[in-house]
């Protein structure tokens, strides 16, 4: 109930009497009394104005799932929010959640992660109020030959997220990076679990910067958040609720089509390294090629010195700027 009445609160433009709120949820007066003053306890500064009700004034930064519950604009996505204030890893949870039966959508999300896992097995640690750590559930009805364009719909739906809450414009690396300012902002970690022909679930976990003021040395030249870019702090709430709902929007169409087709070009217009010389890593081999975007099935396709096309998938190779990591 405390997620509901949090909703009504910052829905409403005008102070919501304790009778209008007890009437919506069905119960006492003292009931809403209680969760008022529990959401004061957790940070929320609540007026209260005898004959007129209640309004919130201001909220705190906190990812909570009533906190997230009360700024959900969707219809499935998020929908239930497992909050957790130290975990390991997101994606471990949320994979736990998928084998404990909970249903397509279920958002996990964490304040500290202290074992999350990027690409490659590379670390991604998320201190105290710092950063968002959240995996979400999925039980998509597709091949699971298809299930990796997943992260290119999930990339495209962060960016457009953090452009609707922050007004920032941020770019893509293929295939699942976010950058801003040519340093890395966002990482995104796919997982799933299968059988030949069926998917059981994928998880998909997104980490942002949001609040770091600073990164350790091997980090500072490649990373960033957006506190450093903007120079002041964010809230995280809103952020999440934004990144839900385009990946709401974004995930049907990939459905609906098939494959990134419905994308496809605002996907690429994000491109940080669109219509220049990148240096693609190969396990056996390296060369220099000029990168024309992803296809429908989210490859990505590349002109080599020699004139020849050939199309990346992202497993295979990792692609870098001919002079840094953009």
């Amino acid at each position: 109930m405390k997620a509901e009445i949090l909703k009504m609160l910052r829905e409403s433009e005008d102070y919501v009497s304790g009778q209008q709120i007890s009437e919506k949820f069905g119960v006492s007066r003292t009931a809403v009394w209680k969760a008022i003053n529990q959401l004061k306890e957790e940070g929320y500064q609540v007026e209260a104005v005898r004959n007129r009700g209640y309004q919130i004034v201001s909220s705190p930064d906190v990812i909570t799932a009533e906190e997230l519950k009360s700024q959900m604009d969707t219809q499935w996505a998020a929908q239930q929010v497992c909050y957790y204030e130290e975990t390991d890893s997101t994606n471990i949870r949320a994979k736990q959640l998928g084998e404990e039966g909970m249903p397509h959508g279920t958002l996990a999300v964490a304040d500290i992660q202290s074992a999350g896992r990027g690409r490659r097995g590379r670390g991604w640690e998320t201190p105290k109020g710092c950063s968002i750590c959240m995996s979400i559930l999925l039980r998509p009805e597709i091949p699971p030959v298809k299930a990796p364009m997943l992260t290119l719909v999930m990339a495209q739906s962060v960016a457009e997220g953090i452009k609707e809450s922050t007004g920032v414009d941020v770019q893509i690396k293929w295939p699942n990076d976010i950058v801003l300012n040519g340093k890395k902002l966002v990482g995104i970690l796919t997982e799933m679990s299968t059988e030949i022909d069926y998917i059981n679930h994928v998880v998909i976990g997104v980490g942002i910067n949001v609040n770091m003021e600073q990164f350790p040395k091997e980090l500072s030249e490649k990373a960033t958040s957006l506190r450093v870019e903007l120079g002041h702090p964010m809230k995280r709430s809103p952020i999440i609720a934004a990144v839900m709902k385009k990946f709401e929007k974004n995930y049907g169409l990939f459905i609906e089509a098939g494959d990134l087709e419905p994308i496809q070009d605002a996907y690429n217009s994000l491109l940080v390294n669109q219509g220049r010389e990148v240096r693609i890593l190969g396990a056996k081999e390296e060369y220099n090629a000029f990168s024309l975007g992803i296809n429908k099935e989210g490859e990505l396709l590349v002109r080599k010195e020699d004139g020849s096309m050939e199309a990346i998938f992202a497993g295979e190779v990792s692609v870098r700027g001919i002079y840094g990591y953009v």
